[in-house]
C-alpha cells in the first residue's frame, strides 16, 4: 500500500490549459498565413467546361425550383376542391344545420 501511495506522487502533473488569447492569436496567424498563402498562388481562368457546367447547374435548379412551385400550388387547388367537395356533401347529408337544430335537445347532444 505504501509503494503505491509513493507511485502516485512521482506521477506526471497536470498541465494548465491553454490561455484563450494565445488560442485566438493562434488561430489568426493561420488565418493570414492561409489567405497570404492563397493570394501569391497564380489566379487560373476557369476552363470553358466548368463555365458551362455552372451554368447548367443554374438552369436545372431554375427549373427544378419551378417544378416545386408549380407542384405546390397544383396541391394546394386540389386540397381546395376536396375540401369543397366534403362540405358540399356535408351540407347535402346535414343540410345548414336545420336538421340538428330540429332535434330534440337529448339527440342533438349526443351527435
Amino acid at each position: 500500500m505504501g509503494a503505491l501511495a509513493r507511485r502516485s506522487s512521482y506521477g506526471y502533473s497536470k498541465l494548465d490549459k491553454e490561455d484563450p488569447e494565445e488560442v485566438k492569436h493562434r488561430r489568426a496567424q493561420f488565418l493570414i498565413y492561409k489567405a497570404l498563402q492563397q493570394a501569391d498562388s497564380p489566379r487560373r481562368r476557369p476552363s470553358l467546361l466548368r463555365l458551362r457546367l455552372c451554368r447548367l447547374k443554374i438552369k436545372i435548379g431554375k427549373k427544378l425550383k419551378k417544378l416545386r412551385k408549380g407542384m405546390l400550388l397544383s396541391i394546394s387547388a386540389a386540397r381546395v376542391r376536396v375540401y369543397e367537395q366534403v362540405t358540399g356533401q356535408w351540407k347535402r347529408l346535414f343540410g345548414n344545420g336545420e336538421a340538428i337544430a330540429s332535434l330534440p335537445p337529448m339527440l342533438a347532444l349526443n351527435a
